[in-house]
């Protein structure tokens, strides 16, 4: 009898494999195994089988960090590779208030707000209550009858305490934290004797460490738990026999108290008098919100620690290459990272050497407040190479938008409207995909216009154009030169002109709105840039008022203007820009370098028009509507200009819509975009 080759775990396929094995026996050639005892002991092998399969399987992804699907086995092997999983992460706010000690006679000469509670959420916040807790008492001096607590950080969550004394006559001793939820970054640890105990600092690697170092280390173990160990006489202090460790710690409910901003003390100040601790209960004024919750973090999942575990195993604790800081940065600096794009200076055009560009996408919001930015820069300095200095860009949207003709069978569907509104959806859905919101993104055309062209049984076809668009802030009553680059390369789609289009704005020395526009160079790679006005936003009846107000590179996207007086322009956000567009060469269009790509769904069009052919309407296709695959419409974007005053005077440079005015910028060459480390929101 032949041997039938074993090759998957499906138990049907497995007994199928068995019985044809049996058949290869005279013996059983016509045996109907359905109809006979043996079909039980069939079923008994397969089954056998199709475990001992299963679990040999599981085995041997199990042992792979990129095959492996339980949680303590990708933790386990992450932890060889000497990478600790991010904890859960508690939320952050900060609070102010005051007490008044008139009423305590005599008056301490300070107020200590003990550690624990400090605040609850007034009412409910996402139909749950939330606690904020201090770690280590805070001490404010009692100034004229009043004690000022201003700025206290707060964080979200239970402070719980653990006690242990170490003992070396049990070998296998843990000191195991036994609740989920905790943030390790909150750990506080002091050992010592009953009289005398030291604070341990939580150290992650062995650089500076040494046999007297007070350090403990953290790992994670079963059911998303934490143990601490200390040192081991070599790489930290070795504990002695006896020795007593208090452990406090916050446990917390992650992002779920992101957002908080109303509280209610609830916390226990304390006063020392007569030789006595006292409670102050009286003269507690309301809390003052400085900051709401924000920062809290759910404990990282197995795909990112799959993601991460290699690549900060490969970067070494050390950020050389661009690689090594888009690993490090979400992983180890700034867990709150959506995404990360960073590329050396020696990329730009001119070069800019020794200098290492960051943009950050957070996860909640569009931009890094100047104090996280300074947090990221310092806490760099230990993983990068000296002489590298680390510059964090601000946010730079690059907005795609399209114009969709979509036929439709008008048999098929109730109306026109349901057309729009499911393509619509279908198309928000896409643009709030993990394709397209990451540095690095590319949006695809193709794929674009068959989700319009499968959402609805309707849909016979569509005809979709597409431009790209920069806002870029303005510096108001003040001379400023602009650059700002897109990225992508410019389609010329006259050489007569008006291939870019602009949002109106105002100039000094004129009363009326004006708009940007271009004239190609007969090399077709350059142009220049103009002035002109317009009766109305639909009229094809310009007046060209100034030539020669900049100029434009079509093959690398850049667009700059000379040094003009900008007196008013389109409000956003309370900020003064000029949105900018332009037809992309490619209708696959890319966000390079620091270009955060952006579908704007809200700027886009999708009109729906009736399929004669198809509705039978119109069978021999004689009124058919042609629909133009080249973007048209009129000569300027539409929107009137806000009047916008400012104080500022004189004259100055901006580099880039990015950014407000700056005395520094960067150009990025093949990709056109312009960035500045300014502190200043961008689009």
């Amino acid at each position: 009898m032949p041997l039938v080759n074993f090759s998957n775990l499906d138990f049907d396929q497995v007994k199928t494999t068995l019985k044809d094995y049996l058949r290869a026996n005279s013996k059983f050639t016509d045996y109907d195994f359905e109809g006979s005892n043996l079909s039980t002991i069939i079923d008994l092998l397969a089954y056998n089988t199709y475990i001992t399969s299963y679990n040999a399987n599981m085995v041997t992804n199990e042992v792979f960090i990129d095959s492996a699907t339980l949680r303590e086995n990708v933790v386990s092997l992450a932890r060889n590779i000497g990478y600790l999983p991010r904890s859960r992460t508690a939320s952050r706010a900060s609070v102010s208030f005051f007490v008044d000690t008139s009423n305590i006679t005599p008056r301490p000469s300070t107020i200590t707000l003990q550690p624990g509670p400090v605040a609850a959420t007034s009412g409910s916040f996402g139909g749950q209550s939330y606690i904020f807790s201090i770690l280590e008492p805070i001490t404010r001096p009692v100034i004229d009858g009043i004690a000022q607590f201003n700025d206290i950080v707060l964080y979200e969550g239970t402070l719980l305490k653990q006690n242990y004394t170490f003992t070396s006559q049990n070998p296998n001793q843990r000191f195991v934290l036994p609740n989920i939820g905790v943030d390790t970054t909150l750990i506080n640890v002091k050992a010592g004797t009953t009289n005398q105990k030291f604070k341990y600092s939580y150290q992650d690697n062995l650089f500076e460490i040494d046999k007297d170092s007070k350090v403990f280390y953290v790992q994670e173990i079963n059911d998303e738990r934490y143990e601490i160990f200390f040192g081991d006489g070599v790489f930290g202090r070795k504990l002695q026999e006896g020795e007593e460790i208090d452990v406090s710690y916050i446990v917390s409910n992650g992002e779920l108290a992101n957002g908080v901003n109303q509280f209610t003390f609830s916390g226990r100040l304390t006063y020392i008098q007569g030789g006595g601790v006292h409670s102050a209960t009286s003269g507690i004024s309301l809390l003052t919100t400085g900051s709401s919750g924000s920062g809290g973090e759910q404990i990282e999942g197995v795909d990112s620690i799959k993601k991460f575990a290699p690549r900060i195993y490969a970067s070494q604790n050390r950020a050389l290459t661009s690689n090594d800081y888009e690993s490090l940065i979400p992983a180890k600096i700034y867990p709150e990272t959506e995404s990360i794009s960073v590329f050396g200076g020696e990329e730009l055009v001119p070069p800019q050497y020794g200098k290492v560009f960051i943009s950050i996408k957070p996860r909640f919001g569009d931009f890094l407040p100047n104090l996280v930015k300074e947090q990221i820069k310092l806490k760099l300095k230990k993983y990068a190479v000296a002489g590298i200095v680390p510059e964090i860009l601000d946010l730079k949207y690059l907005y795609l938008e399209v114009d969709s003709k979509i036929y439709y069978n008008s048999n098929l569907v109730r109306s026109a409207e349901e057309v729009s509104t499911i393509v619509s959806n279908n198309a928000a859905k896409y643009a709030d995909s993990t394709e397209l919101n990451k540095y690095g993104a590319r949006f695809k055309y193709s794929k674009f216009l068959n989700i319009i062209d499968q959402s609805q049984e309707s849909i016979t076809s569509n005809i979709t154009t597409i431009q790209i668009r920069r806002d870029l802030r303005l510096v108001l009553n003040a001379f400023a030169e602009y650059s700002i680059g897109f990225g992508n390369e410019f389609y010329i789609k006259n050489m007569n002109g008006y291939n870019i289009k602009s949002s109106p704005f105002r100039i000094a020395g004129s009363d009326s709105d004006v708009y940007l526009s271009d004239i190609p160079d007969s090399n077709r790679e350059t142009g220049s840039l103009f002035l002109f006005t317009v009766p109305n936003a639909n009229s094809t009846s310009p007046s060209i008022i100034r030539r020669g107000v900049g100029n434009i590179n079509y093959t690398k996207g850049i667009v700059t203007l000379n040094p003009i007086n900008i007196t008013s322009g389109k409000l956003k956000d309370g900020q003064a820009i000029l949105e900018i567009s332009a037809c992309p060469k490619s209708n696959d269009v890319i966000g390079l370098q620091d270009l955060y790509l952006q579908l704007d769904i809200s700027n886009s069009t999708f009109e729906p028009i009736v399929d004669e052919i198809s509705s039978g309407l119109d069978p021999a296709a004689s009124n058919y509507i042609v629909t133009s695959s080249y973007h048209n419409g009129s000569l300027v974007r539409e929107g009137g200009a806000v009047t916008v005053t400012t104080t500022a005077t004189g004259t100055s440079r901006t580099s880039t819509g990015t950014t407000g005015t700056t005395t520094s910028s960067i150009n990025t060459g093949s990709t056109g975009a312009t960035s500045s480390s300014s502190s200043s929101p961008s689009y």
